[in-house]
Order: C-alpha cells, then structure tokens, then sequence
C-alpha cells in the first residue's frame, strides 16, 4: 500500500474531504504564494497580498471586513456563525532587502488554504472559522494593535503554521520590546579644534562597550543586540549626532522588566562620562512570550502524523520573537513550525528566501493548510477536545 493510500486510510470521511479540498486548490494555493513573494511588501504597506488574499475567500464564501482595526492592510473572513470561533492567522509582510526570507507567502497561504477547507467542518458541526490576515509581523507588531483594538476577543483558539528547517510542534518564544537612543554632542574642526566640541558618536561607542559588558551578566535566554543608525557626517567633525536602533529580549514579560533599566543604564552612563545629552524612546509595542498549549499542539501533531510527518516536541524556547505572543496570552494559541528547507539554513537570509519558492516549500504549505484545517476540525466537532485546550489555559494564567 503506498504512503499516500495508508494516509488516507488513518483519516475520517471529514479529514478526507478537508485533505482533497486543499489538494483540490494545490494550484492556486501555489500560484497566490508564489505571486506573493514576487512582490515583497514591507509591514503595513501589504496592499496587494491583502487584496489578494482577501479576493480568494471572498470567492469561497466567506464574509470579509477590510482594513479592521483601523488597519488598512488587516483583515477578517468568517464563515459560519455561533460558537465555538476557530482563528486562522495569516502573516504576509516581508523583510527589507530579503524579501521573504521568512517564508510569510507559505504562512498566508497556508491559513487561507486551511480556512477554505475548514468549511466542510462548519458545514457538518456547526461553528465558526475566521481567517485574519495580520500585517507587520516583522517589527511592526500588527497583531499587538489588532489584540488591543479587540480582534480576538470573542476567539475559542487561535493557529498558524511557520516555516523554518524543521517540523516542531510548537516554539516558547521571547519577550521583546525596541530601544531608539540618540546622542547629541557638540560639533568642532576634528584637527584644529577637537576640544571645543562633545563626540556623540564616542558616546555611544562607550555606551556599546558597556552593553559588552553587561552580556557577560544576562540571564540564560536573554537578548540584546542592534544597530547604529548616524555615526556623524565626515572624518573632520566632531559627530553633533549620534543614533542606534536596538532590540531587547528575555524569557518572560518579568525578566524583560528586570533587563531594561540594566541596558538604558548603560547609554546613561556614557552620556555623563562624555557630555553627550542623551534621549531615548522604548517601543510602544511590546511582544510577549509566547504560551504554549499542550493539549492544542497535541492535536496538530496528530494531525501532521496522519500526513506522514513526524514533528519534534514543542521546545521549551526559540531566540526570536513574534507578536503571536501578544494573541497566546489571550487565547489558546500554536505557533508550529513547518520544516521547507534543510537543517542549518539560516531565516532571514537570501538563501530561505528562496527556499520559499522551492517544491518543499509547496509541500509544507500543502501539509500545513490540512494539518491547521483538521485541526480547527477537531475542535468544531470534539467537545470534550476543546474542553482540555480550554482548561490548560485558564490554569497557565
């Protein structure tokens, strides 16, 4: 019996009919990504992968509210009506320069795929499925905003699929909130007149040698790292300005709380020992660690088992952050990752970028639509499934 033939044996009549359904759409799935890494799109600017993807479930019957959240490129597409209310969550922003080196045409289209196939659930059980298309992943933190403005207020659960290198069942990611720092010195003739000016830029290498420093003293897990973004205008002037752009992350909400005065207190520090009058502004947007759910994963496991994919354990922790955090802490929320490229390859590089238009990455984005859309099933048409999803929540808070 081949692969394919005992997969389906495993299956019910429903997951059948979800499994054909996507495999059914395997074409335009491909197309509609493909199209979406050919024209990357920065966070909040995606106007044609929302309209795009907008267009296909608009096509399939569900009821789409653009711009929501008083975000033009947010969306949401329902189908069905009354409880309980399963959340598919698409991210389709690109990385500046890279494109989509993190894969987010296979996250979209999976969730779309997924949400298109979780009709025959609805149409069996009753329920409601909804597709939210969530901008700005990559910094810009859309699904923060959406989760303040109420987007997920009335959801039972919450899931998407990520690609990377390998099939895990779920990430525990990192805390993490942004630091803008500037200095403002004064400038001088660098040969003639070095003593009359105040160097910004040597501020803020002071101030970098000391977050050196603090590394040494970071608590397992913790993150920070950044750029500088003005270091001066020529060699001959003292720098008036100086600037960075920095990322801080932690284990938890806590740790991230104890981390910050530590890391502001090393750009205080060179602005006394320099002169250099100091300003700094903490990002609006705080991402949260993600909360796993055990007994949500468990399903989707299960799931990806009946596709022929063996996936890894959830891991205790990931070193990147993502605003799924901020929708875990609301709702029984996973974050599984969806393996479309060797083991070693690095995200956000060139190389996953084009691991995203690769046939593996057809595959995962297939596997991941049936795996989500089964999913979503088991907790339309199993009380008793969305019971335990349900009460491991309310005893992690």
């Amino acid at each position: 019996m081949s692969a394919v033939k005992k997969t389906l044996s495993r299956m019910t009549a429903l997951q059948k009919r979800i499994a054909a359904d996507v495999d059914g759409r395997g074409s335009e799935l491909w197309a509609l990504a493909r199209r979406i890494h050919a024209h990357p799109e920065m966070g909040f600017r995606e106007m044609k992968a929302a309209a795009w993807l907008t267009e296909f479930l608009e096509r399939q019957g569900f009821r789409v509210e653009r711009g929501i959240c008083d975000t033009p490129t947010a969306f949401k597409a329902t189908y069905g009506r009354g409880q309980p209310v399963i959340g598919i969550l698409a991210e389709y922003d690109a990385l500046p320069k890279l494109g989509h080196a993190c894969g987010h045409n296979i996250i979209a289209t999976a969730a779309v795929g997924a949400g298109v196939a979780a009709r025959h659930a609805v149409d069996a059980a009753g329920g409601t499925v909804v597709v939210f298309g969530t901008p700005a992943e990559e910094g810009g933190g859309g699904k923060i905003v959406m989760a303040e403005r109420g987007a997920f207020r009335d959801i039972d659960a919450a899931m998407m699929v990520h690609p990377a290198t390998e099939d895990r069942a779920g990430v525990l990611t990192l805390a993490c909130v942004t630091l803008e720092v500037e200095f403002f010195g004064k400038a001088a003739h660098a040969a003639a007149h070095p003593h009359l000016g105040v160097n910004a830029l040597d501020a803020l290498v002071l101030a970098w040698n000391s977050l050196n420093a603090l590394r040494q003293h970071l608590r397992e897990g913790s993150r920070v790292h950044g750029i500088i973004t003005d270091g001066g205008e020529a060699s001959n002037i003292i720098p008036a300005h100086a600037a960075a752009s920095l990322m801080v992350r932690a284990r938890d909400d806590s740790q991230l709380d104890d981390l910050l005065p530590k890391v502001l207190a090393c750009f205080e520090g060179a602005a006394r020992a320099t002169g250099a009058r100091l300003q700094h502004r903490w990002g609006s947007k705080r991402f949260a660690a993600m909360r796993g759910n055990q007994a949500l994963a468990d399903i989707y496991v299960r799931n990806m088992a009946l596709l022929g994919r063996s996936v890894l354990p959830q891991s205790p922790d990931y070193p990147f952050s993502t605003d799924m955090g901020n929708v875990s802490v609301l709702v029984p929320s996973i974050h599984p990752l969806l393996s479309i490229a060797p083991r070693g390859m690095s995200l956000h590089a060139p190389e996953f970028s084009r691991a995203a238009v690769s046939p593996a990455a057809r595959t995962g984005m297939l596997d991941g639509a049936k795996a989500l859309a089964v999913t979503a099933a088991d907790l339309l048409t199993q009380p008793d499934a969305l019971r335990r999803v349900r009460e491991e929540f309310l005893a992690s808070e």
